[in-house]
């Protein structure tokens, strides 16, 4: 019930920032820029509109030796249900690390490194991925449905 009540919120938050950024854009020539901001560290995921955080999101990174690469990206690639190719898993499957939703970074062609769910999430708010940002499906369905390809996500140690 909760989860339904703030996705319901969610939604209706990013409506209204998109009518805001309508409106604002019609009043001024700037417009509001939204990207992806995550903070390796804290393992959270901010949204942000205009360098102000709209909301966050708990997230896995990379663990040691494989660790989550630092830098400006853009999201190249939107997947539903990805297929997991190293051990040849059928999107959607519960045993696939990849969860529901792939979006991939620029880094490595959109398919190395990205932003995907997980089937675990009490891994989640650890560093233990391959290098990957983990999210809970439900998280990730949401921001693949309201986050556009050529996104800009932005990746700190802190």
């Amino acid at each position: 019930m909760n989860r339904r009540i703030n996705k319901k919120i969610l939604y209706i938050f990013f409506i209204l920032l998109l009518l805001h950024g309508l409106l604002v854009s019609t009043i001024s020539a700037e417009e509001d820029e939204v990207y992806l901001w995550i903070h390796k560290k804290q393992n959270r995921l901010h949204v942000m509109l205009n360098d102000t955080p709209v909301y966050a999101f708990r997230i896995a990174t990379g663990r040691a030796g494989s660790s989550t690469p630092e830098g400006t990206f853009r999201i190249v690639t939107k997947v539903i249900n990805p297929f997991y190719v190293p051990k040849k898993i059928p999107g959607g499957s519960p045993k696939n690390p990849l969860g529901t939703r792939w979006m991939g970074l620029s880094l490595g062609d959109g398919y190395k490194y990205g932003i995907h769910g997980t089937f675990k999430p009490n891994l989640l708010g650890q560093s233990v991925s391959s290098g990957c940002i983990r999210m809970r499906n439900a998280d990730v369905e949401f921001l693949f449905h309201h986050i556009p390809l050529r996104t800009k996500v932005v990746i700190t140690a802190d």
